[in-house]
């Protein structure tokens, strides 16, 4: 892949964007199991169905505290590729491997990006402020696959978060699992952000926006699809340098915009 010129003082995220072998058996076991049909549930939830929709959640006056952004999707609608599978219009459950990711800016202007592919996992307690949970390659583990956790205490240090997912095997299209993203914040009703548009050919889906606005959340539905992270990067102006390389390679510190 072509390195974008950008400064040199700019982040880089060595070892992000190579390998597409399967990734994480885990997410395949729990994507469905942790999937919410907006319009068959008793549960209250807020939704941000459409490209656009948005939501504001003001700060409360103790501050939030921390709170987790998951993504679960549906691997029953998988199309069956076969001659008579697309003559019949048959679908299949499979295991999807997908996985999750955020680009962030603080606001002192640190830049980078979050995923289990290159080890970038983040912390609460010091920048990004953001962490990612573990990816399980193994799956026999209990619980949610991946999740961000964002620290409450230190929301007012972090400017913006686009949150994303990426497909690894499993599925060709976005919309034959149908991703969404869950975001529980303790006391507030639940919200999920859904797909507003069908496309297909793509790896990387920019589903939601966070945005700090006088230390509230401003939640936006982006449903943006990408043939890659440094389209993605490009789209949204955090102005990441992106190299070819391996899933276990160690991530680069991260440095501040000039």
């Amino acid at each position: 892949m072509t390195k974008p010129t950008i400064s040199p003082s700019q982040n880089s995220l060595i070892d992000a964007n190579r390998d597409r072998s399967t990734f994480s058996g885990h997410g395949a076991s729990r994507g469905a199991s942790g999937y919410i049909d907006p319009f068959d549930t008793v549960e209250p939830y807020e939704h941000l169905a459409k490209r656009g929709d948005m939501l504001a959640i003001s700060p409360p006056p103790e501050g939030f505290a921390d709170f987790t952004i998951g993504c679960a999707w549906d691997n029953r609608h998988v199309m069956d590729k076969s001659f008579f599978g697309k003559l019949l219009k048959r679908t299949y459950k499979t295991n999807v491997d997908m996985d999750l990711g955020c680009l962030f800016e603080l606001q002192d202007g640190h830049v980078g990006a979050l995923q289990a592919f290159g080890n970038l996992y983040g912390a609460l307690d010091r920048p990004p402020f953001i962490k990612l949970s573990q990816d399980d390659r193994t799956g026999d583990a209990t619980g949610d696959d991946e999740i961000l956790t964002i620290s409450g205490i230190n929301w007012s240090k972090i400017k913006r978060m686009v949150i994303y997912t990426y497909i690894y095997s499993g599925a060709d299209d976005f919309f034959e699992v149908r991703p969404q993203i869950q975001i529980q914040i303790p006391n507030q009703t639940p919200m999920l952000v859904t797909l507003g548009a069908k496309h297909v050919d793509t790896d990387i889906c920019a589903i939601a926006g966070l945005e700090n606005v006088r230390n509230g959340i401003k939640l936006t539905n982006h449903t943006e699809y990408f043939h890659g992270h440094l389209e993605m990067d490009r789209a949204f102006g955090f102005g990441l340098e992106w190299d070819d390389g391996q899933k276990d390679g160690a991530p680069p510190p991260h440095k501040s915009r000039d």
